[in-house]
Order: C-alpha cells, then structure tokens, then sequence
C-alpha cells in the first residue's frame, strides 16, 4: 500500500532544533503521523543514532521510514516508556511531540473529524477503540454531554447544547455530523458557526480519544524517560493542552505548587528553554493548520 498524503509538519526546523540533536543520540518523535519531523530528525543523526517514533492511527503505518535506525511503534505516546523498555531503552537524548490530530485524519472524510465533510460520527484516532463520537453523542447522558462541551470546548452554552443533542434522540439516533449540526443549529450564530461547531469537534474528539488523561501521562513519564541534559520539545493546538505543558514544565505539576522545603525552595523536573515560539506569517500563509501552534521546549534538570 502506498504512503498516505500528510501536509507539511509545522513549526519543522524549530521544533527539531529544540531537540538540540546529538548525532550519536537517541530520540523520540511521539506523534509520528507523516513522518515529517521524523525524516527532519533522522537527517540530524549519524550512523550510531536511533529514532522511536509513535503513532496509534494504523494509516501513519504506511509512512514507516525504511532506515535501520528506525523504529515505528503502532500506539499511544501515553505508553512510552514501557515500550522503550520493550526494545531496551531507558533514556533517550530527546523527545518531540506534536499534539492533536493530523492534516490527514482532518482531511479523510470518513473520519469524522472535520467540520468539512459529511461523515459518520466517528473521530477515532486509533480505529480498534471501541469509544466514538457516536457512542458519546447517543449513549452518554446530559450531564456527561454537558460536561464533555463544558470541559473540553470550553462551551458556555454547554448545558443547552446537552438538552438538545437528548431531545433529539428521542426521534432516533443521531449518526452523522450533520444531523449533529441540525441538532444544534440554533447554537450556530451565522458569523460564528464555524468557530462553535469546531469547538463542538474538539470537545467530542477529546473526549474519544482521551487525550487529556494522555497527554498527562506522558508528560509525567517524560522526566524519567529523559537523560539530564535531555530535551522536550512540543507543539500544541488548544489552550487546554498548552496550559498543561506549560504548567508541567513550570512545576513539574497540573495543579497547585509544588512542595517547598524549609527554605522555601522547591525542586521541578525540567526547566524551560527560552520563550513560547509560534509559526511565522509566512508559515500560516502556507499551512493554515499552523495557525493556532505553540511550541514549547524543555530540558531535563
């Protein structure tokens, strides 16, 4: 089969520079999807340099770099270091993360993942899931609903959008996205449907694919998996996955403070390295995907 059409990964060259790569080094690209930042990587390494890669979704299968130094592993970046053990790694030099859904999951129809198409409620990133947009759409009840639009899509209207998506399964199940869109029609001010309906999309598709439990397990993980010295480097797309990263590098937690000792210091796993970096104009003009991109990056302490 061939490889999939995947669009230019964002932010390449910073992202990959934020790895501070060590020819002989090895590294992890989280979020392989197609491959973009994984070729950027491995054009960095020497012959004694080895790159792991991670994806869930079954078609970035068909992107696999045919390279000895490489290893493509078919699941979720939440599970990295118990498969890294699974091929002898401890620590790696670097890890590069890329979050939220790729150019080719938006852009194949029957995913269900844009607001584009027409297409069964799906939004799978891994499709052996059992979870999907149908089955929170139809199965959950109001308050779940609610809570999901609430939490995730940062929806005030939330609570009435729950109420209409139950009154309308009364009259049968709601199986597409755009009996999902009549549902909630009276929620979509004309000059901004877009904007809710793809808040709508995120808080559904995160729900689905649990990304924010995930994203929290992984970045809890990234202290031990990394050398000292070693870097995180990391794109996110929504202020809820930002504040995340930007919390843990900051204090090594979600919420609160860390503890203080007797001196009122405290000790975080990593430190930041230099500012927040977003996608040029020039970049946008050309990617539209990388509009909403933040990079952060981080070092091991």
């Amino acid at each position: 089969m061939k490889a999939m059409e995947y669009h230019n990964p964002v932010l390449l060259k910073e992202t990959v520079d934020g790895l501070n790569i060590k020819p002989d080094g090895i590294y992890v690209d989280a979020t392989f999807g197609g491959g973009g930042h994984s070729k950027e990587i491995l054009k960095r390494l020497g012959a004694e340099g080895k790159l792991f890669a991670f994806d869930q979704d079954k078609d970035a299968l068909l992107n696999a770099i045919d390279d000895d130094r490489f290893a493509l592993i078919n699941e979720n970046f939440r599970y990295i270091k118990r498969f890294l053990r699974f091929y002898g790694v401890k620590q790696v030099d670097g890890v590069l993360a890329d979050f939220g859904v790729s150019s080719h999951q938006f852009d194949v129809a029957e995913r269900g993942f844009s607001t584009r198409f027409e297409a069964d409620l799906d939004m799978r990133m891994n499709q052996d899931d059992s979870l999907s947009a149908y089955h929170v759409v139809n199965e959950y009840d109001e308050e779940q609903i609610k809570e999901v639009l609430f939490r995730y899509g940062e929806l005030r209207q939330a609570s009435a959008m729950a109420k209409a998506i139950v009154e309308e399964r009364k009259n049968g199940e709601i199986k597409t996205s755009e009996q999902l869109k009549v549902t909630l029609k009276k929620f979509l001010n004309h000059k901004k449907e877009n904007k809710v309906l793809a808040q709508i999309y995120q808080a559904i598709r995160i729900e689905v694919n649990q990304e924010i439990e995930a994203l929290k397990e992984f970045l809890q993980q990234t202290p031990e998996v990394l050398v000292k010295d070693g870097r995180l480097s990391m794109i996110s797309y929504h202020s809820l996955e930002d504040r995340l990263v930007k919390r843990f590098i900051r204090n090594g937690l979600f919420e609160g403070e860390p503890e203080r000792d007797v001196f009122g210091n405290f000790e975080v796993p990593l430190k930041k390295v230099g500012g927040l970096i977003v996608p040029s104009k020039e970049e946008i003009a050309h990617n539209n995907r990388a509009r909403s991109a933040k990079l952060r990056i981080a070092e091991k302490l």
